[in-house]
């Protein structure tokens, strides 16, 4: 039976990226060696470093003013990293999820930290709108996409002060100015390559002026200088997110992907409005295209556990929601077939006729 992965994250990758990669691991590059075992200051891997770092800049009209960097230590270690590099006195934090309270907690660290809005007095389901950004704040911080709660800020912001961005679960799954942003950061494993590497896009002009001492590696200078090989990266991972960027410029580029996840979401998020036994679990407005949460209507609470394993039995993998929210999510990133949103409707639909 084919399996549907719906899972948040480590998720779904395109088939181009795993079979590439997997041959990549056997005979690299033609080197007759394995990717895992090649130093990454050969020709084959910084070839690869350059070409990724490139298609990253394209596929996202990244202006020549900013780096793109790939990085250890995952989005988590941006938490701590953004404010060493840019708050000198005081900092703003949008408070929209689990993930974006994780970094306005680190930012703490550095200096005064203003909570703008927050939306975890409703179990963060929806986006706060009508805040006012301090002038005088060193910068932005917000999280477009809340993987848990299964919201989205889908547009770019403007404020006066450098905004930044973790992007980690809808990078190139819609369009973006990256002009408007001071760093964009994010995990890759949600929308890019396996878990291991994380992506950070930085406007040259804004580092350097805190007049603090950085430690070397966190430092984003350190890397920028060093074209992501200041230390050694995470090679594989690397390799792989360089699968995705071709897959996606095949596929038409960000453009053509955002269409085809909003036809995936509409798709679904129709039927859970639709269907008597479901409800969606955050505001209609703010929706996620990338992760869609939903539970049980209150009179049939009591079936969650038979649609799971009903679901699973029809192969849908990965569709139980997080632990702080229970219910349903379906995660459609980029690499999800329409096939496979599809299967997960006539199940419900199926479902619904037995109840």
């Amino acid at each position: 039976m084919k399996k549907h992965n719906f899972y948040a994250g480590p998720s779904i990758l395109p088939d181009f990226t795993i079979k590439n990669t997997a041959d990549a691991v056997l005979n690299f590059a033609g080197t007759g060696l394995s990717v895992m075992e090649v130093s990454h200051r050969g020709k084959e891997f910084v070839a690869v470093m350059d070409e990724a770092q490139m298609l990253f800049k394209e596929l996202l009209n990244i202006p020549d003013d900013y780096e793109v960097l790939f990085l250890g230590g995952g989005a988590s270690t941006q938490f701590c990293m953004v404010p060493y590099n840019l708050m000198k006195k005081k900092a703003a934090y949008l408070n929209t999820g689990a993930w974006a309270a994780k970094a306005l907690k680190e930012a703490k660290f550095f200096g005064e930290v203003v909570e703008v809005a927050s939306s975890k007095e409703a179990n963060y389901n929806y986006i706060p709108k009508g805040y006012e950004v301090p002038a005088d704040a060193d910068y932005f911080h917000i999280t477009t996409n809340n993987t848990i709660y299964g919201t989205e800020i889908k547009e770019d912001l403007d404020v006066n002060v450098p905004l930044v961005a973790d992007m980690s679960s809808d990078i190139f799954s819609r369009q973006i100015d990256v002009s408007k942003y001071a760093i964009i950061y994010g995990g890759a494993q949600k929308n890019l390559a396996p878990a291991g590497v994380t992506f950070v896009i930085v406007k040259k002009d804004i580092l350097g002026k805190t007049g603090r001492d950085i430690p070397t590696m966190l430092d984003y200078r350190t890397h920028a200088d060093k074209g992501s090989m200041f230390n050694t990266p995470p090679v594989l991972p690397v390799f792989a997110a360089l699968q995705t960027l071709k897959w996606l410029k095949e596929q038409g580029g960000i453009a053509a992907m955002q269409k085809k996840n909003e036809v995936k979401a509409a798709l679904l998020y129709d039927e859970i409005d639709r269907n008597k036994l479901f409800k969606g679990t955050a505001n209609k407005e703010d929706r996620s295209l990338m992760n869609i949460c939903f539970v049980m209507n209150d009179e049939f609470a009591d079936l969650e556990k038979d649609f799971l394993d009903f679901a699973t039995e029809k192969g849908m993998v990965g569709i139980k929601g997080h632990r702080s929210v229970g219910g349903f999510r379906a995660s459609t990133y980029n690499a999800l077939p329409y096939e496979s949103v599809k299967a997960l409707v006539e199940t419900m639909q199926e479902f619904e006729k037995k109840n």
